[in-house]
């Protein structure tokens, strides 16, 4: 995974609230294995049309918006337990999706992943959208080590709620197999302590 530390983009509003995994990636895009080639089917049928077409209206659409933050709407990741949601939406070039809740099993398949599900209360979710829909310029800086969201037009700083271990593994790029492997040494320091019994 890349390392996640400081993170200063713009962000796509979609304002939808209990957005499940099947609208984030559809069914019928689930033949793959490995993480690669999901982005492009992304919300596809919120994107495009059936003949394949991008329908204007819809904010990935919109060349008002870009970024790396998706803001979501509450509950976001709701539904099947499917963790090519989360490879759709790194691969789709998000590092970040912003809501009010999200459902546990999308929280972790997404730190897993390498894309931070970051938790703000209602009032500023609603708040992060109003300030993005009138100005799609606005800046987010996310810095994970502070545990911050900072929206510099405010002036102010938002502190979210991280597993310290999952914190550990984002800002070092690392998945749990990663994680293992840079603690060798203490492992082996560890066993070089511990009575055996047989």
């Amino acid at each position: 995974m890349e390392k996640f530390q400081i993170l200063r983009t713009t962000a796509i509003p979609l304002p939808i609230e209990n957005i499940d995994t099947d609208q984030i990636i559809p069914a019928r895009f689930l033949k793959a294995t490995s993480r690669e080639g999901f982005g492009e089917n992304l919300f596809r049928d919120w994107r495009y049309t059936s003949e394949g077409t991008p329908k204007a209206d819809f904010a990935l659409n919109n060349a008002r918006y870009g970024g790396q933050i998706l803001l979501a709407g509450k509950n976001f990741g709701c539904g099947s337990s499917r963790e090519h949601a989360a490879w759709a939406l790194y691969d789709a070039g998000f590092k970040a999706v912003i809501s009010s809740y999200f459902a546990d099993i999308f929280r972790g398949n997404a730190l897993n992943t390498g894309l931070l599900p970051l938790q703000v209360s209602d009032e500023v979710l609603q708040r992060l959208l109003d300030q993005v829909e009138q100005n799609p310029q606005t800046e987010l800086v996310v810095n994970l080590p502070e545990q911050t969201l900072t929206v510099p037009a405010w002036g102010e700083s938002i502190h979210f709620d991280l597993d310290p271990y999952k914190k550990e593994c984002l800002i070092n790029g690392y998945d749990d197999i990663d994680f293992l492997v840079n603690q060798k040494e203490a492992i082996a320091a560890y066993e070089t302590t511990r009575a055996w019994a047989y």
